[in-house]
């Protein structure tokens, strides 16, 4: 009988230990690839641009990208502006860097939560409530809190893209993550609808609507039905109940 507990000890012991091994390693080496033209230097690459990652967050977050600016950030973080200049050109560039590096944590977060589910149906209700849902922050990604970036993607999201110099950011491919999340959400879409015309339209619609509707819910509620709740499970609820309308098959409501 001790043996037999010895031995249920040591398997314990062993899962523990391997358990913490892995988080302490993807703690040192989980890092997300960023399109080279968003920075002058990687921030990833020294403790000054992690700070800068990290605190720009936190500053954006709590004071919004108008306010935002590199004189606060240097100020928060105790360098100087022109130690933040040496890793991006402007704070417009650290914005679509937050924002980019976002999208491809997402896009990871979809893979590593469908993996397994091999029906479309589910694998599409999971990926609704990985848009719509509140994020919690990832224990792998030190210096970036998911949490707080989720919000700042709500909030300022938009003021990546509509900008008068689009065109020749896309040209450099800058917003990629975008497209290859949209991509990846219209394939499951088309999973479950193969004769669905506008799957890429519905995915990005599905995209921007989880985020209007939550920044409705809490900051103008008159133009949401859920002004009364600020739950995020209602907002999933309504982004489920659109999705599976529009992709129903010969005019008929599927059951999904």
């Amino acid at each position: 009988m001790i043996v037999l507990l010895s031995f249920y000890s040591a398997i314990i012991f062993i899962y523990i230990f391997v358990l913490f091994v892995y988080k302490l390693t993807m703690r040192l080496h989980f890092q997300i690839n960023i399109n080279e033209a968003l920075y002058l230097k990687n921030p990833e690459e020294s403790d000054l641009g992690r700070k800068i990652i990290k605190h720009s967050i936190e500053l954006i977050h709590d004071y919004g990208f108008e306010y935002f600016t590199f004189k606060k950030l240097a100020e928060y973080i105790g360098t100087t502006e022109a130690g933040i200049y040496r890793y991006f050109e402007n704070k417009h560039r650290l914005l679509l860097y937050i924002i980019s590096w976002y999208w491809n944590w997402l896009a990871l977060q979809m893979v590593f939560q469908t993996n397994n589910i091999k029906d479309p149906v589910l694998r599409l209700k999971k990926v609704i409530n990985l848009l719509a849902a509140e994020v919690e922050d990832d224990d792998s990604t030190v210096y970036v809190n998911e949490s707080l970036l989720h919000q700042i993607v709500i909030a300022e999201g938009s003021k990546a893209y509509l900008t008068n110099h689009v065109e020749a950011d896309n040209k450099l491919q800058i917003f990629k993550p975008y497209k290859d999340l949209s991509a990846a959400i219209s394939e499951i879409i088309s999973a479950c609808n193969p004769k669905y015309k506008y799957p890429r339209s519905l995915a990005t619609t599905i995209i921007e609507m989880a985020h209007f509707q939550n920044f409705f819910m809490h900051h103008l509620p008159s133009l949401t039905d859920f002004s009364k709740s600020k739950n995020d499970s209602r907002v999933v609820a309504f982004l489920t109940d659109l999705v599976f309308s529009a992709i129903q098959t010969n005019g008929r409501a599927k059951k999904y």
